[in-house]
């Protein structure tokens, strides 16, 4: 029978259970957009930038709702898309990605859009196609839905050449499609000789990454019975409860809170789940786990990639968890009781207290905020945080209270990040909260998706942490250089803005308008409209993460390189 290229991908789509699609249409994709257009499952989304369409499709995949698709024109709109791509891709985060081609029979050289997209996206994507025939159209997107969701997830790159989406040409069936077999089961002996390393430490400990947010409950019986403190990567944040009394925040060493430093700082085992130990977790490489370290992961190329690991298991945590906790059980059937819980709670309620007694002046104090949004939200509310100072605020101050309910940037780190991927996570999940933080440099990167978000009625709330400068850098630049190069930011008028692109806006200029800010903006996101609140937030005191790392880094240069970065700092204090 013959079929157009365009009705085999809608096809295959509809299969594999994609909803929505996100991009621009150009010559390239028309017909497959029309074909998309008349599917009753499937909705192809417009929006203003391909950068914003991936970050949305992001958020598609990480909220677990399906896998995130884009459906972009070839070259401008790869290239456009290649952030959102390089952070799903550097994150573990399964996205497909669908783009016309040039003209495969025209013989003609130098047509729009011609270019090689495969070696651009090669580093970034677990695999690349360029469809040959119509015959390979539904195989190889069942084939790349597949190797995106399976194995350590990513992005998979499909391209189809115009002249095969848009006229007919020969298939033998249009198949359905067949899930892959369960993940395997671990090695047993290996899980055996784990769980006995942490039922004879003194004091073990978990160190959560994203790999384990979706073995939760495990996760949990598996810290009480141990009676283990829990710390989690950035972007596993939400791995592990917020308000859990085992919880102590993101990290481990001198750059986490002093729950973090203080309870990790006596373990004697430390339990790894579904992280790479990369720079931002570890805070510049500034921990110093014990000898016995047990790592998990799907992907067995991060085990001893910058620690020596004593044990590893090959998996996903949805199985080598559940393993070893079994395993635990039987080796320890009842709780431990280490007595960390009760220092966990009293540093806690210290830094908490650290920070609101902070002097902020007349502008809006972090962790007054964030004590007052967590107050309003639901527990399952999705939280998206952007790149910048605002993100190790959040960390530090605002607990995650479900699995897959926070998402930011990660070891990519895409500034632009929160706007598209809050707007994404509503739509995926329309009847939750979702509140994005994002930093006013970050807001000025993909801010007009908010046109999006206004013409499609999604109930967003962005909160803009406005204080005029790219502040995480400008931080970073205080110390070695006391100026602050291509840092500060012109002024901007977030009300005009909110207006110009169609959206709610609600001022919060000090702390005495947290409170009656935070109710309007949550009506107003409940009626079905986006809403952009300017916090004049207050970075005046500097995250724990900020000044660990700073002091890490500092640490590990030369004599005469610290010599020479203060004493340049000194001398432009004396003569600015």
């Amino acid at each position: 029978m013959k079929k157009t290229g365009a009705t085999l991908v809608r096809h295959a789509l509809e299969q594999l259970g994609i909803r929505r699609t996100f991009g621009i249409p150009g010559v390239h994709t028309t017909e497959i957009y029309d074909e998309l257009n008349r599917s009753e499952s499937i909705e192809p989304t417009l929006v203003t930038h391909e950068c914003g369409g991936a970050f949305m499709a992001d958020a598609i995949s990480r909220t677990g709702a399906e896998l995130g698709t884009m459906l972009i024109v070839p070259a401008a709109g790869v290239t456009h898309a290649a952030s959102g791509i390089g952070e799903a891709g550097i994150d573990g985060i399964p996205m497909m990605i669908i783009s016309g081609g040039i003209h495969s029979e025209s013989g003609h050289r130098y047509q729009l859009h011609e270019m090689d997209q495969h070696a651009l996206l090669k580093p970034i994507t677990k695999k690349t196609w360029r469809i040959a025939s119509h015959r390979e159209i539904i195989p190889t997107l069942y084939e790349a839905y597949d190797i995106a969701m399976g194995g350590e997830p990513g992005p998979v790159f499909i391209e189809i050449p115009v002249n095969i989406s848009n006229f007919l040409g020969d298939v033998d069936d249009m198949p359905l499609y067949k899930a892959p077999p369960e993940p395997k089961q671990p090695e047993q002996s290996l899980v055996d000789a784990a769980a006995q390393a942490l039922v004879q430490a003194k004091q073990p400990g978990i160190f959560a990454g994203w790999g384990s947010v979706d073995a939760q409950a495990e996760l949990i019986e598996l810290a009480e019975l141990l009676d283990a403190p829990v710390s989690t990567t950035l972007q596993g944040l939400s791995a592990f409860p917020g308000n859990h009394p085992l919880h102590t925040g993101m990290g481990m060493g001198n750059y986490a809170v002093p729950a973090a430093t203080n309870a990790f700082a006596k373990i004697d085992c430390l339990l790894a789940i579904g992280t790479r130990f990369s720079e931002i977790p570890t805070g510049s490489y500034g921990i110093n786990p014990p000898e016995t370290l047990i790592h998990m992961d799907i992907n067995p190329e991060v085990f001893s990639a910058n620690y020596p690991a004593s044990h590893t298991i090959e998996g996903d945590a949805r199985v080598t968890l559940p393993a070893l906790l079994k395993a635990v059980k039987t080796l320890q059937p009842t709780a431990a009781n280490t007595g960390i819980r009760e220092q966990i709670a009293q540093d806690k309620a210290a830094y908490k207290k650290e920070w609101r007694d902070h002097d902020s002046g007349d502008r809006v104090n972090p962790e007054l905020f964030f004590s007052h949004l967590r107050e309003r939200l639901d527990d399952d509310a999705i939280v998206v945080a952007d790149d910048g100072n605002h993100t190790f605020l959040v960390a530090e101050l605002l607990p995650i209270l479900g699995a897959r309910n926070y998402m930011s940037p990660s070891d990519f780190n895409a500034m632009g990040y929160c706007v598209p991927d809050a707007i994404g996570a509503k739509l995926a999940n329309p009847k939750r909260q979702v509140v994005g933080i994002v930093g006013d440099g970050a807001l000025l990167m993909t801010g007009m998706e908010l046109v999006t978000a206004a013409r499609l009625g999604v109930g967003v709330m962005i909160f803009v942490f406005n204080d005029g400068e790219l502040s995480q850098i400008a931080q970073a630049q205080q110390i070695p250089y006391n100026q602050k190069t291509c840092t500060v930011l012109g002024a901007m008028d977030y009300e005009a803005f909110a207006k110009a692109v169609g959206v709610e806006f609600v001022s919060m200029a000090g702390n005495e308008d947290i409170s009656d800010s935070l109710e309007i903006a949550l009506l107003k996101s409940a009626a079905g409209r986006p809403v952009l609140v300017d916090v004049r937030i207050d970075y005046s005191k500097s995250t724990r993460f900020t000044k660990g790392v700073v002091k890490t880094n500092l640490g590990r240069m030369a004599t005469r390189d610290k010599v020479r970065i203060v004493g340049r700092a000194l001398w432009r204090k004396v003569r600015p």
